[in-house]
């Protein structure tokens, strides 16, 4: 790391004339380095004679990234790479040493690249580093005349050494390929923990020749081989990625008593189970066969997954069957344990020797955390900051994990303001947050639609785990997210291109454009409102208009931004060309649409959020005309737009009107004329920020 930095220093140096921290021009890099100086002039050409020259000792992960790195940079740019020998090194790699054999937490994995228009070289004290300096150089390349990279110097380490992402296998089978593409997704992020959720309710998902009842009876026959696991771990590591293996336990169990009855705190019958919740199957804590079972399950399990973290879950543990049980109750009274929690720390307590036999350091939910377990075992909070203040006051590693529940469909710029440091955290209680995880828990997702919902909000989360706590601008970061969304196709990635398919399945394709219309504008509904509207369970199809729709309307945030703009000249509007362009637009979508949905039994759900998409763009452009009058909304039809808006604004099909609060404020201003005189002295942005808190007041945004 020192070396590196001195090397960095040198560079800016040796080229201090020429060098800035401020970008000539816009890049797209995501996550955003923690240090970058750019030469205002010169680049370095790629043509059909760019070359890498490795350094050094061989190894594999390197030798693949680089081979991932020419395939990628041949196809991003058309061009054929000769490989015969040449006179001049285009890219220059050296590392200093190699990772170790199991990749660590503590590993450093900062980097330095230099760009001149005459070489790139890429520096870093291990290949972790070279892995994340390949992906900034792809996010470099720009097409002018021809394709370069703009000269500049880079010295990159992230802010956190955990930044990890949760696939819940469970409650939806992911097959392997889902798997695989996701982690090509998180090398692309600069992620580095694929949190692998492996056991739950609704199934076990892990082949085992100690038990294989487990995957016999508790898996509807989706479980991944042995094989397929390392072949996972292999391909995960690779790309520098972690794989931390989660089976749940002593709750969320039913999967697994459903195959061993006998493990189980009641004596059942149990069987998979179909529905989504919390649940009363648990391990018997007091019952030396669990503790048997359970040693022999995870040597199996700690042999499979070579990382030094084993996750063993420990949440939401009701104890209804831990109080009706008798002996249970006898065994708590017998050794002084008061509290069902208490019971579970006992229970945690048992199976610590497992893990530490296996050289495995435990890790859990915030349920796990008690002063009786070492300092070793990792917490993930699920909870939130009290939580994550407990246990890092406690002296305990600690990752969070709250509010970045990407099953929570909350937006790009709610993930992105979440940071993980707590305010006034002590430099102590800093050192132990590690870092956190977004968690993609899979009750209303398939491999259909996993992708959409995984990206690329994920690609903020990774930024706020890998940049500097300085970055801030969240107009930005969209900006460059779009740009890294598309980016992610390249790898195969479907979080875009099943957009339009799965709209075509519900309209057919003389359809889909109209449809495309209303789906580009609503959102599914936020947290854990969409099981209220209808009794789901894990064998019901998830093919609606609410499972096509984006997490985030990508339109609805523009228009807004739209109408801000329209509004910032208070009270000498500004150009309404492209608010008006959009409510037109929708206000004529409906009719065209409506055949369409009529003629499909699982569309016709939405013809409702059409029809008020029309009604709230015909009262939105009513708006604009009066704004660009002068003339106040008369009373009467500011009570029947608040009473338009107000109808749109109820959630539909599971799916929210997203451009409803923009029209709104469009519809409040036009009934504010006579007040503008009161805002004469107020700058435009007082003006909109007090829209904004009337629009708040009316239609509370739930990420608040």
């Amino acid at each position: 790391m020192k070396k590196l930095n001195l090397f960095f220093a040198a560079c800016l140096l040796l080229f201090s004339h020429a060098w800035s921290a401020d970008a000539p021009t816009q890049h797209n890099l995501m996550p955003i380095p923690s240090e970058v100086a750019w030469r205002s002039e010169g680049e370095f050409v790629i043509d059909t004679n760019f070359n890498v020259v490795v350094k050094g000792e061989s190894e594999p992960r390197v030798e693949n990234a680089v081979n991932r790195f020419m395939d990628r940079l041949s196809k991003r740019t058309g061009l054929t790479f000769s490989k015969a020998p040449t006179d001049k090194t285009a890219l220059s790699i050296s590392f200093e040493k190699k990772g170790l054999p199991i990749q660590s937490v503590k590993e450093d994995e900062s980097y330095t690249l230099l760009v001149t228009p005459d070489s790139v070289v890429l520096s870093a004290p291990n290949p972790l580093g070279i892995l994340h300096g390949l992906q900034t150089l792809l996010q470099l390349v720009e097409k002018r005349d021809q394709y370069v990279l703009p000269s500049v110097a880079i010295h990159d380490q992230p802010r956190f050494a955990w930044r990890g992402l949760l696939i819940d296998a469970c409650r939806h089978w992911m097959p392997l390929e889902v798997i695989k593409r996701n982690l090509d997704g998180l090398e692309e992020a600069k992620m580095n923990v694929l949190h692998w959720h492996l056991s739950e309710d609704q199934g076990f998902r892990v082949e085992s020749l100690k038990f294989p009842k487990l995957q016999q009876l508790a898996s509807d026959g989706n479980f991944y081989t042995q094989d397929q696991i390392k072949d996972v771990i292999n391909y995960a590591r690779d790309r520098g990625i972690r794989v931390v293996p989660e089976f749940d336990i002593p709750g969320h169990t039913t999967a697994l008593v459903t195959a061993y009855p006998e493990l189980a705190s009641s004596p059942g019958p149990y069987s998979i189970e179909r529905k989504y919740g919390v649940f009363d199957a648990a391990l018997d804590p007091s019952n030396e066969v669990v503790y048997a079972f359970l040693k022999t399950f995870i040597g199996e399990m700690a042999a499979l997954f070579p990382d030094e973290y084993f996750h063993i879950g420990g949440d939401e543990v009701n104890g209804k069957l831990w109080n009706g049980n008798s002996k249970i109750q006898a065994f708590m009274h017998k050794h002084h344990l008061k509290t069902n929690d208490e019971l579970q720390t006992y229970f945690n307590s048992r199976i610590l020797p497992f893990l530490t036999q296996n050289h495995k350091k435990m890790i859990g939910w915030d349920e796990i955390l008690n002063p009786n377990l070492p300092k070793t075992i990792i917490v993930q909070s699920w909870r939130g900051l009290d939580s994550l203040t407990k246990a890092t006051q406690a002296g305990y590693d600690a990752i969070l994990s709250k509010n970045f529940y990407l099953d929570n469909q909350l937006s790009a710029g709610f993930h992105y303001s979440v940071d993980p440091v707590l305010p006034n955290s002590t430099p102590e209680q800093t050192a132990h947050l590690l870092g956190g995880e977004a968690c993609m828990w899979s009750e209303f997702v398939t491999p259909e639609t996993i992708d959409s919902r995984i990206w690329p909000r994920t690609l903020a989360i990774a930024e706020r785990f890998w940049s500097p706590a300085s970055v801030q601008d969240t107009d930005d970061m969209y900006r460059r997210l779009a740009v890294e969304s598309a980016r992610l196709e390249e790898l195969g990635l479907t979080h875009n291109s099943n957009y339009l398919p799965m709209l075509q399945q519900l309209v057919g394709e003389d359809g889909v454009d109209s449809l495309k219309v209303l789906a580009d504008v609503v959102q599914p509904v936020k947290f854990y409102f969409r099981p209220r509207s209808r009794a789901y369970n894990s064998l019901l199809p998830l093919n609606r208009l609410v499972d096509a729709a984006r997490p985030e309307s990508e339109t609805a945030r523009q228009f807004g931004k739209d109408v801000d703009q329209l509004l910032q000249y208070a009270p000498g509007w500004g150009n309404p060309g492209a608010v008006v362009a959009m409510l037109k637009f929708w206000k004529s979508n409906d009719k065209t649409l409506e055949p369409f949905l009529e003629k499909s039994d699982l569309a016709i759900e939405a013809a409702s959020q059409s029809e008020d998409l029309a009604a709230s763009a015909e009262f939105g452009l009513e708006a604009v005309k009066y704004l660009e009058s002068g003339g106040q909304a008369p009373p009467d039809w500011q009570a029947k737009a608040k009473a338009a808006l107000d109808r749109a604004q109820i959630a539909h099909a599971e799916v929210d009107l997203a451009v409803v609060n923009p029209i709104r404020k469009l519809v409040l201003a036009a009934g504010q004329t006579d007040k503008l005189e009161g805002y004469s002295g107020l700058k435009a942005a007082d003006w909109n920020k007090a829209l904004n808190n009337q629009v708040q007041a009316i239609n509370p945004d739930p990420q608040k």
